[in-house]
């Protein structure tokens, strides 16, 4: 019970910080707010772009639209998830269409909602149900958090990640039975058993194996 505690407290420390540093029309989420993983299933080049091309969809989108909008942009693997509130379906689609424009974006999925932009008070809250979602999976010890990517917009939850289709499942039911989540969206990239497998041993690299438990005799 005391680390459930602790790890939903460490996980709500890291989603809260940046709200800390104030607030803006547009936001750039996702990975450019946060150090790349050294167990992220992402090259670090991948990494890297993924970082630019967020900072890069900020900045595309058409000034008539900033004011009165609210948008966060995050990209895993040069799939790009687009969140957030515009005033109405013009907005949606001009920057949907800018954001494919991109140079290295494979996919856009657009989950813009129609109407004002959310309160801090609700920022708030979609953190704190972030926070709860990555503590869980952590206390799951069926997936590593660090493959998963939690993107909540007004109380409904996107997940991101290059995962397999058992980590597939785990994290959409972790996300689902999370209070306050209103709804999942899995934006998940489903990939076979060895692939995960080819990705993590890249990611460890060179690293020597830790060695086999020695058996044991019972007498």
């Amino acid at each position: 019970m005391q680390k459930a505690k602790l790890t939903l407290a460490a996980a709500a420390l890291i989603t809260f910080l940046p709200m800390l540093q104030g607030c803006v029309p547009v936001i750039v989420g996702g990975a450019a707010a946060g150090v790349m993983s050294a167990h992220d299933r992402r090259s670090t080049g991948t990494q890297a772009d993924d970082e630019t091309t967020e900072w890069k969809a900020g900045n595309h989108v058409p000034d008539q639209y900033k004011t009165f909008s609210h948008i966060n942009f995050t990209s895993y693997n040069r799939r790009v998830l687009i969140t957030g509130e515009v005033p109405n379906e013009e907005a949606k689609a001009a920057i949907e269409a800018e954001t494919r424009k991109l140079d290295g974006v494979r996919e856009v999925y657009n989950e813009l909602g129609i109407g004002p932009a959310s309160s801090l008070g609700s920022r708030s809250t979609d953190s704190y149900i972030d926070s709860k979602v990555k503590a869980r999976l952590v206390d799951s010890n069926q997936i590593s958090a660090n493959h998963i990517k939690v993107v909540t917009e007004r109380a409904i939850v996107h997940l991101m990640g290059i995962v397999n289709a058992r980590e597939a499942k785990v994290a959409v039911d972790v996300a689902r039975t999370t209070s306050g989540v209103k709804k999942v969206v899995n934006v998940l990239e489903v990939v076979g058993d060895e692939d995960t497998r080819r990705l993590d041993n890249q990611t460890l690299g060179a690293r020597t194996p830790p060695p086999a438990s020695a058996p044991v005799e019972s007498r």
